[in-house]
């Protein structure tokens, strides 16, 4: 794959070639955190219908901007996995790859003779990374995997929103991005044992429900040894208060968490409740969370009667953690992360300029960089297939004609 790299060489992932050939949030999510650190990262599509992400919403003159935002930085190559001309050209790339990537229901990629144990044999250096709703195995294995669902069966939603409401499902792929980043340690970890414990590649199974339900905290645990199964607490906490989201007197909201004894002390004074410190309901943690209703009440009550910004302009006086309750337009404007440049403008053949969230974490001497966003279908077969195979342009019209490509 000499001659295809795209970001500096001195990113840290310069030299790992990955190969996505999935479809939607998951598999796009690990494609692109490793693409953003300078792998080159081939993101397959079928050559007629392409990934599902160009269509998602929102759209700009058609253009999908999720597809713009998961898709930068890779090379986007079309390739039919259900052909057999088109397996033998996966198997070309599989041979010069570190990394596979793919989402499909378990069984798929058997079904295309790509199965794990035919593309080790291929070769045996490759980590492919497995993701699907309910993982590879087990009872629930066949059924439709979507974010969704994981959100729902993990755990999560059931303890999301307040007491006396459903069940709160979260607004974007949330099971999606928390299996991504899973998967794209996991990665790490599997090229650490590969090329440092001078192990051999291998594959890797996750699903979404299951990294969700990992990030929960210790409610196994928790219903194991207590019998207790958690339950929906809106924005107070069940471990500590005060701890909420409170409305100004100009219509916004500030959130505010002095979970700390000291840092409740500090929030007592500085409400102007000194008197609060002796009180037998609010006197140490325990008693806080017992009686957090009234607590927020008496909170609520100083923070109504103040603009948002005099709220928490005087909370941080005293040193109480505070902060606004931002929507996407504050953040857009806001000092803190314009100066660590948390989002870079980006030219685009289809958008013009626009703006994204930057590459993170922040790397002192390998920093990572968004080149370009995502793609049109079938922009780099050429490159890819043609210098980085090797393929001649005879070869080329002919998968094109074929519809391999």
């Amino acid at each position: 794959m000499d001659g295809i790299d795209g970001l500096a060489e001195k990113s840290p992932l310069s030299d790992l070639v990955v190969i996505e050939a999935g479809t939607m949030i998951s598999s796009g999510t690990i494609g692109r955190l490793l693409a953003d650190f300078g792998a080159t990262v081939i993101k397959l599509e079928h050559p007629e219908y392409g990934d599902p992400l160009r269509d998602l919403a929102p759209r700009k003159d058609g253009h999908g901007l999720w597809w713009k935002y998961l898709s930068r930085n890779k090379k986007a190559v079309t390739l039919n996995l259900s052909q057999a001309e088109g397996q033998d050209v996966f198997k070309d790339l599989v041979a010069e790859a570190d990394v596979l990537i793919e989402n499909f229901r378990p069984g798929t990629f058997e079904r295309w003779n790509l199965g794990y144990e035919t593309l080790e044999a291929v070769n045996p250096d490759l980590v492919m990374v497995r993701v699907s709703g309910f993982g590879q195995t087990g009872p629930y294995s066949q059924k439709p995997g979507f974010g969704t669902l994981a959100e729902a069966m993990s755990g999560f939603a059931y303890v999301n929103g307040f007491e006396d409401s459903p069940p709160l499902l979260p607004k974007t792929g949330f099971a999606d991005g928390i299996a991504a980043l899973y998967s794209t340690f996991a990665i790490m970890y599997a090229l650490y044992y590969r090329d440092v414990g001078d192990g051999s590649g291998q594959f890797i199974d996750t699903s979404l429900f299951e990294p969700i339900f990992n990030i929960l905290g210790p409610e196994p645990l928790q219903y194991d040894q207590l019998g207790e199964i958690a339950e929906r607490t809106g924005n107070q906490s069940s471990i500590s208060a005060p701890r909420n989201v409170y409305e100004t007197d100009d219509g916004r909201y500030l959130a505010l968490s002095a979970s700390a004894q000291n840092v409740a002390m500090r929030c007592f004074e500085a409400i102007g409740r000194p008197d609060l410190k002796e009180d037998k309901r609010f006197v140490d943690n325990a008693s806080r969370v017992e009686n957090a209703d009234e607590l927020d009440e008496i909170i609520q009550g100083w923070i109504g009667e103040r603009s948002r910004h005099e709220a928490i302009e005087h909370l941080e006086s005293h040193s109480v953690p505070v902060a606004p309750v931002y929507n996407i337009e504050d953040i857009m404007h806001d000092e803190h992360f314009e100066d660590r440049e948390a989002i870079v403008s980006v030219d685009d053949d289809e958008l013009g300029s626009a703006r994204v969230q930057n590459v993170y974490p922040k790397f002192s001497e390998t920093p990572g960089g968004v080149e370009y966003l995502g793609q049109k279908k079938g922009t780099h077969n050429d490159l890819v297939y043609g210098e980085g195979l090797g393929y001649s342009r005879e070869r080329l019209d002919s998968l094109r004609e074929d519809g391999a490509i």
